[in-house]
């Protein structure tokens, strides 16, 4: 069976998520998974019995974090789509007490991951914990791949400033966006997970606990690898800037060399165009001859000078 966009989902938590009717869930003893839309959780919040203090706005959702409520915790999430950064974000929230929890989602980003772990997941020890960290993790599964193709790309960006290629600093750009829209997602998934680990209400096992400081610790080793992956990005940025200034630089000491040179045969040129009567040079044969000899000879020096200064 395929998750598909508005369908209400229920399950039990057994050694695997058992679907189940929604009669079944709420007349079961064990611990259950929900997937309402917002219009069927409107219908039948109140047959959940959870003190919700702080209803989340399903329809105004901007980050990914979770509140404390008197008998529940609320809380909503904010998924970066792996295949497209830079594109819209994936918006759900969800509620929880020691019974279950509760996705409502006007999409199909919950029921999709759920979907996964049912495929996926068999538990010795199965709990409401474990189904939250196994939901987790699935948001971050595959992220240390995505991380290393960021790499690859960079080194390749880098490697094509350093052999005097045309890089591709507009998508240098997008990966910086991109690295630190993934940081801002790892930096909510931390404080989510530790929120759960404060565990205030006493809804999870402190057994069970670990399993978000599991979650958590992972979600740091990928936060790390972006911070240093964004350095790395600010680092070929440095590389490109100091390249263009060399070569910057460079055509600068042409040209003034260049300038050096013909400011005397300019000089020169200036002298003589002035016309004066009586000027002897002029009516000398052999002066036109001299003049361009000076001139080459002018041209010779500067550029033994500049040679022997090595600005050359």
């Amino acid at each position: 069976m395929e998750a598909s966009k508005g369908e209400e989902m229920y399950y039990l938590i057994d050694t695997k998520l058992t679907e189940c009717t929604a009669d079944e869930c709420h007349a079961a003893t064990g611990q259950y998974v929900a997937v309402l839309t917002p219009e069927e959780w409107t219908k039948e919040r109140d047959s959940f019995e959870m003190g919700i203090d702080m209803e989340p706005d399903i329809l105004d959702i901007h980050n990914t974090t979770a509140e404390v409520n008197y008998d529940s915790v609320t809380g909503t999430f904010k998924v970066p789509r792996r295949n497209d950064l830079s594109g819209d974000d994936d918006r759900f929230a969800f509620a929880l007490d020691e019974k279950g929890i509760v996705f409502i989602d006007p999409g199909d980003t919950a029921a999709k991951v759920i979907k996964g772990i049912t495929g996926t997941k068999k538990w010795r020890l199965p709990s409401l914990e474990r189904f939250i960290y196994d939901f987790l993790e699935q948001m971050i599964h595959g992220d240390s791949l995505l991380l290393d193709n960021y790499e690859k790309e960079l080194d390749g960006i880098d490697s094509d400033i350093d052999s005097g290629k045309d890089a591709d600093l507009a998508r240098l750009s997008d990966i910086r966006v991109e690295l630190r829209d993934l940081r801002t997602h790892y930096s909510q998934l931390i404080d989510m997970a530790q929120e759960f680990e404060e565990n205030e209400n006493n809804f999870f096992k402190p057994d069970n606990i670990r399993y978000f400081k599991l979650f958590s610790n992972r979600v740091s080793r990928l936060h790390g690898t972006v911070n240093s992956l964004l350095d790395y990005t600010a680092q070929i940025r440095d590389t490109y800037q100091s390249r263009l200034d060399v070569q910057q630089n460079r055509i600068m000491t042409v040209l003034t060399v260049v300038t050096t040179v013909f400011m005397p045969l300019t000089l020169i040129a200036g002298w003589y165009g002035m016309n004066f009567r009586y000027m002897p040079e002029l009516d000398w044969v052999g002066g036109y001859p001299l003049v361009i000899v000076v001139c080459i000879l002018i041209v010779i020096c500067s550029l033994v000078f500049f040679k022997r200064k090595k600005w050359l």
